[in-house]
């Protein structure tokens, strides 16, 4: 069963919440979904699908399976494997049916409903591991925040050492909801010389957001943690701007020579909070 070429998303409720795409060998790989929304769902109205190319390739039905709102189900070809290399909390959870191989190197997890819409499409990479990882197999990605787009390569993360490497069945070790990417602040320089030369005498913070009712306190910091400079207090950002530093603490003091870290705590009036970190030197 084929469809057109890079078909259109359907908006769904039902999600891509975790992937072993490399497991230890001989061991199973598992995709993990979870209903985001507040009703049961059928999984049997859903396929799992290959994706060759650009196009939708070969359709994996997957069984009668009734998911709670707000719950997790774990698809894989060999439930014992999964149950025995990962904290398995719910094995109720596991369903076995038929899956595509996801290669090593990178591939696409298609979630179609019945009809062939695609419901979600994820494009994975080893490179969305952590780059402190020196051995990525049995590590399984997640997916940080329900209510980000599923595609967004920030939105996933490897599953945390001390969560055994993999959360199937139950809330991702990694789960964040987070109101921003990092790179929505980009920085002029991290070096400041406020020697009055001309010459890197400020740092400007420029940002794009995609929300603009976010708020958000903007410190500084010393390498000792001793609070420098507060640059922002509880100001609404709106969906663009910039705000700078030169240098100086809140005496209007030139500070010394040495690292300081700037911190910029974002939340909203729902109560997601996010912080986003930044070191920067005066020379």
């Amino acid at each position: 069963m084929c469809c057109a070429s890079a078909p259109a998303l359907a908006q769904g409720t039902l999600c891509v919440s975790e992937l072993l795409f490399q497991p230890h060998s001989g061991e199973a790989e598992y995709v993990e979904l979870y209903n985001d929304s507040g009703t049961p769902i059928e999984l049997s109205n859903y396929h799992i699908v290959r994706w060759i190319g650009d196009s939708l390739g070969t359709h994996y039905p997957l069984p009668s399976h009734t998911m709670a709102p707000h719950d997790f189900v774990v698809l894989t070809k060999d439930g014992a494997s999964v149950t025995a290399n990962y904290n398995v909390k719910y094995p109720s959870k596991m369903v076995e049916c038929n899956l595509p191989t996801y290669p090593n190197d990178g591939g696409s997890v298609v979630l179609a409903r019945a009809d062939g819409t695609v419901v979600e499409k994820f494009d994975y990479t080893p490179s969305m591991h952590s780059r402190l990882l020196r051995n990525k197999a049995g590590v399984a990605l997640e997916r940080r925040s329900m209510a980000h787009p599923c595609n967004e390569p920030s939105n996933w993360f490897s599953a945390s050492s001390t969560a055994g490497y993999g959360t199937p069945g139950y809330e991702n070790s990694q789960s964040q909801e987070y109101l921003v990417e990092e790179a929505s602040f980009t920085f002029s320089s991290t070096l400041v010389s406020p020697d009055g030369d001309g010459y890197q005498d400020e740092i400007t913070i420029d940002y794009q957001l995609d929300d603009g009712e976010i708020y958000a306190d903007v410190i500084l910091f010393d390498a000792r943690g001793i609070l420098i400079r507060r640059l922002l207090n509880n100001a609404l950002l709106g969906s663009h701007g910039s705000f700078l530093w030169d240098g100086r603490g809140d005496g209007g003091q030139t500070l010394a020579r040495g690292r300081y870290v700037l911190y910029i705590n974002l939340h909203n009036l729902h109560g997601t909070q996010q912080t986003i970190k930044k070191a920067l030197t005066v020379r």
